[in-house]
């Protein structure tokens, strides 16, 4: 396959209608690069996470599951990517404790394909376009586990996944270094901390904090609310995950994080302080705090030493979690029309991840 203009060829997305994958492709095509959203739409996906780039030429968007040998390969064929940026996943912790199965076949079965897919593609382009392909694979911090009171993660952190989502993100991971090692596959993998800001989907904890804040509902806070996660705003994730893509060197791990701890009731009290100071209430909506039966295998801390994305590629955090969490707060009160249909059709807020006993 002879391939003239490698770089104005688009970079296909997967996932690119869910959360972190629609702040991706917002980025790509704010930066002029032409963009393939493949996207199944499932429940936490939305059209309308896309919806201001949707009429832009830089933009085309395919319906397809990354399970679907077919339609992946029809992909590649049609659209000639010179990059994949592979988000697609199911990636809330307490539905993979419901569910594994959707995990594993999503997570790991997906990438396979995927990396299939795109490992027939490579072997059709010729030598210059083969050589600037890349194909990066995002992944989380979960997969290496809790750590204790002190430490980080970084590249060289093994690998100790606690739940069914990080697990079949763990072995998403090592699939794409096999095919990498194995195949000569141009692979990038980055792991990241917990994302949030705008378009996040109300079953994750700052979104539902903030809505139920809002309108007066308890605020349930797992086990004591001491558990601690360092929190990346979403934009600053898209921003680094590009740079990974064009300046990454193949085959190399990066961790991304925000370098900003905060415990999980540290971060409901901010929200409550927030969303007071927007919409006062009678009494602080920290009255609406309860502390709720914990996760099965919750783990205690995550943080991540981003020092390699930091001093080899030159990215860090272009906001504070103080200035990020105000603006997600701000967007959630201005943007009824994205959240609301979401409450009221697909989560209204129930709790997840509740293991029962097995009768008998």
């Amino acid at each position: 396959m002879t391939d003239a203009g490698t770089a104005t060829r688009p970079i296909l997305v997967t996932g690119g209608a869910g959360f972190i994958g629609s702040a991706v492709c917002r980025h790509l095509v704010g930066c002029g690069e032409a963009v393939v959203n493949v996207d199944a739409l499932t429940y936490a996906a939305n059209p309308n996470n896309v919806a201001g780039i949707a009429g832009d030429p830089l933009y085309r968007f395919v319906k397809a599951d990354i399970r679907d040998r077919q339609a992946m390969a029809e992909v590649f064929a049609t659209h000639r990517p010179r990059a994949v940026m592979h988000l697609a996943a199911e990636s809330h912790v307490d539905r993979s404790i419901e569910g594994p199965l959707d995990f594993v076949s999503t997570n790991v079965l997906g990438t396979t394909v995927l990396l299939e897919a795109a490992r027939a593609y490579l072997d059709r382009l010729d030598a210059s376009a083969s050589e600037a392909f890349r194909f990066l694979h995002i992944s989380t911090d979960e997969v290496f586990g809790s750590l204790g009171d002190s430490g980080y993660f970084d590249e060289t952190t093994r690998y100790d996944p606690s739940s069914p989502y990080s697990a079949s993100k763990a072995a998403a991971d090592h699939m794409v270094r096999a095919w990498g090692r194995t195949y000569g596959l141009p692979i990038l993998i980055s792991n990241c901390s917990n994302n949030y800001g705008p378009y996040h989907f109300p079953e994750k904890l700052i979104p539902l904090m903030i809505l139920n804040a809002l309108h007066g509902e308890p605020l349930p806070v797992y086990g004591s609310g001491e558990n601690v996660r360092d929190w990346l705003y979403v934009e600053d994730h898209a921003v680094a995950l590009h740079t990974i893509l064009t300046a990454g060197t193949p085959g190399d791990t990066y961790t991304v994080g925000g370098n900003a701890e905060r415990s999980n009731l540290a971060v409901v009290e901010a929200i409550c302080d927030l969303v007071d100071a927007r919409v006062p209430g009678a009494t602080s909506r920290r009255g609406l705090i309860r502390y709720v039966a914990d996760r099965p295998g919750h783990d205690l801390r995550y943080a991540i030493d981003a020092s390699r994305l930091r001093e080899r590629l030159g990215w860090r955090p272009s906001v504070t979690f103080e200035e990020g969490l105000a603006r997600t707060v701000d967007w959630y009160l201005a943007n009824e029309g994205w959240w609301r249909p979401i409450r009221s059709e697909r989560y209204r807020g129930e709790r997840l991840g509740v293991l029962e006993k097995a009768a008998g």
